[in-house]
């Protein structure tokens, strides 16, 4: 019934899953409009040239008076001034999850990309691997992909992609996103604490995949990381056939090794299923990522040759190791990661890339509702062991976090100096730049990690290096 409906207005529209949903919605001759208290680009500029019409800030009189369904994104809390205004006029309201389902997932062969890290390049590769192969399938992708024009897309292929978020759905539903996405085909990327504003141990994690294991029909199938204790164990009672993919662990069979694996540049080369495939990323967990890809395409039918040329083909995500520009030889690369482990990561997926051609800086913002609070206090520091220097900002949005349970960058700069490495903790975007500029120079690289805008610092980083030849 909802899909009759004509005029959705969106609140938290720059949200990267709420505003492909809605650039898709848009593009399916629905009136879309938005709400959002950060507007920024490259969402903004995106949402904007589709023709949606965007509000700063959070006022009742936001809500137009002809919208039939108002779709509230998960970041949206009571209190909300429109929220209210919706519960006060007793408008008809719904979750994105639901939206996705109603009016994306119902008949389709959906492939659920799920896990703490990678589901956003694992969904583009899938999604690429599918399109170049000719299945032209639907996706939902929460990123900017580069080789598809938007993150999400309507149409009626027999086949869905969709990056499945185990964060909570809304306000008023506490399930997690990836219960109401209908999936055929699983990815579990891999399970680890996350979200601590919603979970309170990896426990609780662990069950909502476990709900997410046990919807997969039997038909269908789970591809696992077999390399981590945490996703062997949800899928022990799936009704599912489940295949374990991983470079060695034990539940590891011939159907799921990834062997020779090996990196050349900004490349890197593995063998899988009997073939042999290169991608265009860095780094073990982009291996693995390509590796789920390939099971996932392989199952639907997608031959080889056609899998090998999707992945050679592939040009990345924005805001994932995406490098934003290079002044005097020095690099600015920006990257999504937030997590202790994603930033591990992607720095040791820099370092095999970058070599010894010069040194790498990580300029890191605390900002998602985890890294603001104390849970990663203790891990943080080890997570920048590949740079050779860090420049910690300050916390974003510090006044929501309880003083009892915030991170202290203090701290974390202080334990990564006593490792004998180069820290500093600077309060505020023009200070962090002098910083950089004083530490950074021909050949090297920096490393900016934030899941925000972190105040435009790439570009104003750009600007000042060019000022200062």
């Amino acid at each position: 019934m909802l899909t009759n409906l004509k005029h959705l207005h969106f609140l938290g529209i720059c949200g990267t899953a709420m505003g492909a949903v809605a650039a898709a919605l848009r593009d399916q001759g629905y009136t879309v409009t938005g709400s959002d208290e950060d507007i920024y680009p490259p969402m903004s500029t995106f949402l904007e040239e589709k023709g949606i019409g965007l509000n700063k800030g959070y006022k009742p009189e936001n809500l137009p008076a002809d919208a039939e369904l108002i779709v509230v994104g998960n970041a949206i809390r009571r209190g909300n001034p429109e929220v209210e205004e919706v519960l006060n006029r007793k408008l008809l309201y719904t979750s994105l999850p639901e939206v996705l389902k109603e009016f994306f997932l119902h008949g389709k062969h959906n492939l659920v990309v799920s896990g703490t890290h990678g589901k956003t390049t694992t969904t583009s590769l899938l999604a690429w691997v599918l399109e170049s192969a000719g299945l032209a399938p639907g996706y939902m992708i929460g990123g900017l992909p580069k080789n598809l024009p938007q993150g999400a897309r309507l149409n009626d292929a027999a086949h869905y992609v969709i990056e499945g978020d185990e964060y909570d759905t809304a306000f008023f539903d506490k399930r997690s996103k990836f219960v109401h996405y209908l999936p055929e085909l699983l990815i579990i990327n891999n399970i680890e604490f996350d979200h601590a504003d919603i979970y309170k141990n990896v426990d609780e994690i662990k069950l909502s995949f476990r709900r997410l294991v046990n919807i997969v029909p039997g038909n269908g199938l789970i591809l696992f990381n077999a390399d981590e204790a945490h996703c062997v164990d949800v899928v022990s009672n799936a009704f599912a056939r489940a295949v374990a993919v991983g470079l060695g662990g034990a539940a590891v069979s011939g159907e799921g090794r990834i062997e020779d694996v090996r990196y050349d540049g900004a490349q890197s080369h593995f063998r899988f299923g009997g073939e042999g495939y290169t991608v265009p990323l860095v780094g073990e967990f982009n291996v693995r990522n390509a590796a789920m890809a390939v099971a996932a395409a392989r199952f639907y039918g997608v031959s080889a040759d056609a899998v090998r040329a999707g992945l050679e083909s592939f040009m990345g995500v924005r805001r994932r190791q995406e490098l934003r520009g290079e002044v005097n030889g020095i690099k600015i690369v920006d990257d999504f990661g937030h997590h202790p482990t994603a930033i591990h990561e992607t720095l040791r997926g820099l370092r095999q890339q970058h070599g010894s051609q010069g040194k790498i800086w990580a300029l890191f913002e605390p900002r998602s509702n985890s890294t603001r609070r104390a849970v990663f206090q203790d891990q943080l520091a080890g997570a920048f062991e590949h740079a050779d220097g860090v420049v910690m900002a300050r916390v974003a949005k510090l006044e929501q976090i309880p003083e009892a349970e915030r991170l202290h960058p203090e701290k974390v700069v202080a334990a990564i100096q006593a490792a004998g490495k180069l820290a500093f903790y600077e309060d505020g975007t023009d200070a962090i730049i002098d910083r950089a500029r004083s530490l950074a120079n021909p050949g090297d690289m920096i490393v900016v990690f934030s899941n925000g805008g972190f105040d435009g610092i790439h570009g104003k980083l750009l600007e000042r290096l060019q000022a200062a030849r």
